[in-house]
């Protein structure tokens, strides 16, 4: 294999987070919009705190002499010193545009966000009696003595209060309740909307709270720690209950982050610091204010100022049916959400509970809604009379809770539960419903790129395939009679995949023959080309397979949502390959495949980014599309995002958000899919009535 270069990790996912700060920065963004972009930046950073930042640190320990860097894997290459310069950087540039901009345009419009100043006289009534009447009911308090130790809880907002007394300095923590009650209160006064933290009306009385003390300040602060669970012996036991144990320790993990406000003295930073127990800690100076990911729940409503609403089409039966299980044997159903509505999958799995002749339910689980329809037609189908089977994935990152939850009712009701297989997670997303049809037995099958999720599902773009295609469906109950073993995936032959391309068995294996066909008819002076759509591309088989194909002469273009450590338009490795990232209103999520073949293309759609972990360490499925109008419904929405010029930029060699400007297209490709979904339909009715 030739020597190829790759982008970091870790500094490519700061990247896209930085591209969502620009989406933020944006004038013709509604400015609530805006705010939200601010927020959903702040999670994604607690996150990448809780996640990578232990990796990287355990990698600097490792580099210290521990282990040889050529027994790391890819995943844990990094530079703590680097990303946290790039993370200080970004949340300055956060805080100017919070500050500078989006609070004094919020104004404008006469909403009025409390920030870094006293509360308005206008307010301090309301304000008071709210303080009286429902956060002191949740307000605690600890007096941090100088050999007094006290464990900060995981990403919750504390107060830290230096008091005086008779000359006497001393230092007390409060918690600011924003994890049981909202982070905000706001009343209209005037015609104008006054939004307050409540970490404000708490400094505002604090005199109340210390009366026998002199209050010289105040600070918020936060603390962040290591989410990583371990399950190291998960042969052994309940793997149920073992993860449930190590839920409950979660918020006890390895600080990895202290948050403190840029002017507190070093002496009571230093006494925070060893009162909490965090020289392990990295020490970084932000806001006043931090969990600002709050912002995506402020209590302010204005259609005016957010993003008009689309209201998602409904998929029109072709036939005069009630079923949706006879409209699939005619056809296959491709559902692109949140422009299509969800309630076509919701009505799969409903039509199989109530269905007399359906025998049998099968399917996996990895993030479901808290209220999940989904798993409350699998509890009635179980009691109907059905045989249902269920794969929970136990491992699904900060949803195993929901996850043990839903299996436990479902056990209860009498749905057969396979719970994770060791050392793999399940990220697969596919259902199989059998049932007795004229004397026979048919499939009737489901197969999504992201989750069986019906609230995530209004705001990630996501693509689900309802076939009855008896080829596909009788390799996914392989799939599933496999999945019921929960045993690693050994041999790549034991079961001999055609149809599906699944993770463990053939998929890498199949991406790279498809990617080596394109090679082949490039040099031979045929027709070639490469779309590929992604949330990440980290694996350097595959990519180091593309870098081969753009020096064969293959045109590749990619959209890649975050992490991507393909360095694209780099002479002699990569000059023919684009990448992009969209960022708009939806979370681009589907993860699509498209190879030109010399003309009889080649469609895939499914779960899969081209990561280490879902590579090698997840069952992941990618499903073909054989009908001729599915493929071109999902060439034409391609084509849209390849043609944005307003919420795409470039990736360009030096992993820069170069955005895409002047080709004078303006076409936002949210907006045109939702269009193009919604005019197909439409055209269908008008046929329909001539």
């Amino acid at each position: 294999m030739e020597q190829y270069h790759f982008f970091d990790r870790d500094i490519s996912w700061l990247s896209f987070n930085e591209r969502v700060l620009m989406e933020a920065d944006k004038d013709d963004v509604p400015i609530l919009e805006r705010l939200k972009f601010l927020s959903i930046f702040s999670s994604n950073l607690d996150e990448f705190y809780r996640v990578r930042i232990p990796a990287l640190m355990a990698l600097g320990k490792i580099r210290k002499g521990k282990k040889k860097p050529e027994e790391l894997f890819p995943e844990d290459v990094g530079n703590l010193g680097l990303v946290i310069s790039i993370i200080r950087r970004q949340q300055h540039y956060f805080g100017s545009l919070l500050t500078d901009k989006i609070i004094p345009q919020l104004r404008e419009k006469n909403i009025f966000v409390v920030y870094n100043e006293s509360l308005p006289e206008c307010v301090r009534n309301y304000t008071r009696t709210y303080f009286f009447d429902t956060i002191s009911a949740y307000t605690q308090l600890v007096y941090l003595s100088k050999s007094h130790k006290f464990f900060p809880e995981n990403n919750r907002l504390y107060m830290a209060v230096s008091l005086e007394q008779d000359g006497q300095k001393d230092m007390a923590l409060i918690n600011i309740p924003s994890d049981v009650i909202s982070r905000f209160f706001s009343i209209t006064i005037s015609g104008i909307r006054y939004v307050v933290f409540i970490d404000d009306i708490l400094r505002d009385h604090l005199p109340f709270i210390f009366p026998d003390y002199e209050i010289k300040a105040s600070y918020s602060i936060k603390v962040t720690r290591d989410a990583e669970l371990n399950l190291r012996d998960e042969y052994e036991g309940d793997i149920a209950e073992k993860i449930e144990k190590q839920i409950r320790k979660r918020d006890f993990g390895l600080a990895t982050r202290f948050l403190y406000p840029p002017d507190l003295p070093l002496p009571d930073l230093e006494h925070l610091i060893e009162a909490f127990n965090l020289s392990r800690a990295t020490i970084v100076s932000g806001g006043n204010y931090h969990n600002l990911k709050d912002f995506l729940s402020i209590p302010v409503t204005d259609f005016s100022l957010q993003y008009r609403p689309h209201r998602p089409v409904e998929y029109l039966f072709r036939q005069k049916t009630d079923s949706i299980f006879s409209e699939v044997q005619q056809k296959d159903i491709l559902i692109h959400t949140p422009y299509n509505s969800y309630h076509t999958v919701l009505r799969f799995f409903n039509e199989a509970a109530l269905d007399g002749n359906v025998e049998e339910i099968y399917t996996t689980m990895y993030r479901v809604a808290s209220d999940s329809r989904i798993i409350q037609a699998l509890i009635s189908a179980a009691k109907n009379g059905k045989v249902v089977t269920v794969f929970v994935e136990l491992k699904a990152r900060f949803d195993e809770a929901n996850n043990i939850k839903w299996a436990k009712r479902m056990k209860a009701a009498g749905v057969k539960i396979i719970y994770s297989i060791p050392h793999l997670k399940v990220h697969a997303k596919v259902a199989l419903v059998k049932r007795k049809q004229a004397g026979r037995q048919i499939y009737l099958g489901l197969m999504a790129t992201g989750n069986l999720n019906e609230n995530t599902a209004r705001f990630y773009t996501d693509h689900i395939l309802l076939t009855a295609n008896g080829k596909i469906l009788r390799e996914l109950e392989l799939l599933f009679v496999f999945l019921s073993h929960r045993k690693n995936a050994e041999l790549s032959d034991s079961i001999p995949f055609k149809h599906l391309l699944v993770a463990q068995f053939n998929l890498q294996k199949r991406f790279l023959e498809l990617i080596d066909i394109e090679i082949k008819n490039a040099r031979n002076g045929l027709p070639s080309g490469i779309t590929i759509k992604l949330n990440n591309l980290e694996e350097e088989v595959l990519i180091s397979k593309l870098y081969e194909a753009s020096n064969a002469g293959v045109k590749i273009d990619l959209i890649v949502r975050s992490i991507c450590c393909l360095i694209p338009g780099v002479p002699d490795m990569s000059a023919n390959i684009s990448v992009r990232r969209i960022v708009d209103r939806y979370l681009e999520h589907g993860r699509i495949f498209l190879f030109h073949n010399n003309g009889d293309e080649l469609v895939y759609l499914g779960s899969s980014d081209w990561m280490n972990r879902n590579i090698y360490h997840r069952v992941e499925v990618c499903f073909p599309l054989y009908d001729q109008d599915l493929k071109n419904e999902i060439k034409n929405i391609l084509s849209l995002q390849l043609q944005d010029d307003i919420a795409a930029v470039l990736l360009d060699e030096k992993m820069n958000n170069v955005p895409v400007k002047g080709q004078g297209r303006n076409i936002r490709s949210q907006e045109s899919i939702y269009e193009y979904c919604f005019n197909r339909i439409n055209n269908r009715k008008t046929a329909d009535c001539l």
